[in-house]
């Protein structure tokens, strides 16, 4: 008998798995390692990213993006307050 269960990802999950390519193209860095960085938690036979990843990511890309901005790479209307 299969004991296997059937899961889809919900739109906040396919929505961070765009943004975890999206990293990897303007990073440069592997995309694979990028997804695994990804956590999901089942809900319900639907899979959503971890309120622990989506803080993650969310300070990562205002990280990146200070930087960027400090770097000169960003116009100010572009740069995050922070």
């Amino acid at each position: 008998m299969d004991n296997s269960n059937t899961y889809k990802l919900s739109d906040t999950a396919i929505a961070q798995v765009a943004k975890l390519l999206q990293m990897a193209m303007l990073t440069g860095t592997d995309v694979v390692d990028n997804l695994r960085t990804l956590e999901l938690i089942e809900r319900d036979g639907i899979l959503d990213p971890t309120v622990e990843f989506m803080h993650k990511m969310e300070n990562n890309v205002e990280s990146m993006l200070e930087e960027l901005s400090e770097a000169g790479v960003l116009p100010e209307t572009i740069a995050t307050d922070g």
